[in-house]
Parts: structure tokens; C-alpha cells; sequence
């Protein structure tokens, strides 16, 4: 799978690769990434990429032509070019679409900056738009490097053990529950017993109302279809 960025700041991005799992998925080439930087298709005289907005108001906004010509660019050498912008105001991202999306071959993010991207841009280009939750970030860079690596830990092969996606959170209606490594007992706090017994159905058990327990108290919204 191949994630294209199109970007002012591919420096706030790049280093996310340099290390751990992703860095292990670009060595076993599981994954690849590219930089498009719109200021090298700006038409403008001084390779501006922004203009003020024609309702008024504070701030300017990402105007078309860089990123029009940006995307036609890469659509023409990537005819399969999946298109996602992070947006605040879209539909929330969940891991659902992380798992969908990983069987794509090239996904490209759109990258914001200023007060956001002119609207016929998405409009023309956008084949889903996304938001990561319910706040306002200074660009688009951080919320896409969050969905790439979302999508890149459900890639075949990128997780060492691919069993450890499969107890994760929101893999079901109920979040994860806790777990415990040794030693034992730490500081007088101690590892639940049951743990400790080999009993698989009676931890598969605990586990369960764990998730449960755990669901009520952080997600309320969640886990309805478990309660008895």
C-alpha cells in the first residue's frame, strides 16, 4: 500500500516513519509513502497557495489551482488514487473504516492548512472526508498521519502477530480489557488472581465483564447489546 501526502509541511510527517512498526512495514515493504507539496504547482508569481476568503472574514484559505493541479497530477501516474481529506466538519473516523480502508492500494491525504481548503476543491476531488474527533487542529498533517497508522497496523503483515488485532478496541461494541504483565504484585497492587490460574474460560470470562465494567464507565454510548 502506497499513502500519498499532500502537504506544505512533510517534515511534520516524515519522521512518524523513522521508527517502530512503520519503519519495519517500509523495510519488508508492506507500505510506502510519497510527498506532493501544492506550493510547486502554484501558478502565483510568489507560489502562493492562499488567498482571502470572498465572504470576509478573519483568516485565508487553501485556493484551488495548487491543489487542483496537485491532484490531477497524482491521479494521472496513480489512476487508482483513493482521496481522504481530514476535515473538522465530516463524519467521524472509526476502526471500521481503518480495516475498509486497508485493502486500498494507494490512499492520498489532503492536507489543510490556514482556515481550511476552498470547498470546490473537496467537492471535485474527495472520495471521503474525515474528522478525528471534536476539535480544531492547526492543519491536516496530524490527522492524517493518525489514520495512516490506523490503516497501516490493519495492512496483512505489518503487526508481528496479526491474532492482536483482533481483542483490540471497538473490535467489538466493548472496549479492550485492562491488561497485566509481571511481576505479580508491584507496590502492594496485585494482578486479579484469576489471571494467575490457567483457567482460559474462567479469564475469558473476567475479561469479558471487565469490558463490560469498562465500556459503562468510559463509554456509556457503547456496549448496550451486552447488558443483561
Amino acid at each position: 500500500m502506497k499513502f500519498t501526502f499532500v502537504t506544505l509541511f512533510s517534515n511534520l510527517i516524515e519522521f512518524y516513519f523513522k521508527d517502530s512498526i512503520l519503519k519495519k512495514a517500509i523495510e519488508k515493504d508492506l507500505i510506502k509513502y510519497e510527498f506532493y507539496n501544492p506550493r510547486e504547482y502554484s501558478t502565483n508569481k510568489h507560489k502562493k497557495v492562499d488567498d482571502y476568503l470572498c465572504s470576509g472574514g478573519a483568516g485565508l484559505l487553501m485556493t484551488p489551482q495548487p491543489l487542483f493541479d496537485t491532484l490531477e497530477d497524482i491521479k494521472s501516474k496513480n489512476p487508482d488514487s483513493y482521496i481522504i481529506f481530514p476535515l473538522a466538519a465530516a463524519k467521524p473516523f472509526r476502526q471500521n473504516d481503518a480495516k475498509r480502508l486497508a485493502k486500498k492500494k494507494n490512499i492520498v491525504f489532503v492536507c489543510g492548512r490556514y482556515e481550511g481548503i476552498d470547498e470546490r476543491v473537496i467537492e471535485e476531488y474527495a472520495d471521503e472526508v474525515f474528522s478525528i474527533g471534536e476539535y480544531i487542529l492547526t492543519g491536516g498533517e496530524l490527522a492524517s498521519l493518525v489514520m495512516c497508522d490506523a490503516i497501516s497496523r490493519n495492512v496483512d503483515g505489518v503487526l508481528g502477530n496479526s491474532e492482536s488485532l483482533d481483542m483490540e478496541s471497538y473490535e467489538s461494541d466493548l472496549l479492550e480489557a485492562p491488561s497485566f504483565t509481571k511481576p505479580e504484585s508491584f507496590q502492594n497492587l496485585s494482578v486479579p488472581s484469576a489471571f494467575l490460574k490457567g483457567n482460559h474460560s474462567k479469564i475469558a470470562n473476567l475479561k469479558f465483564q471487565m469490558s463490560i465494567c469498562k465500556t459503562k464507565y468510559y463509554r456509556p454510548d457503547k456496549g448496550k447489546n451486552n447488558e443483561k
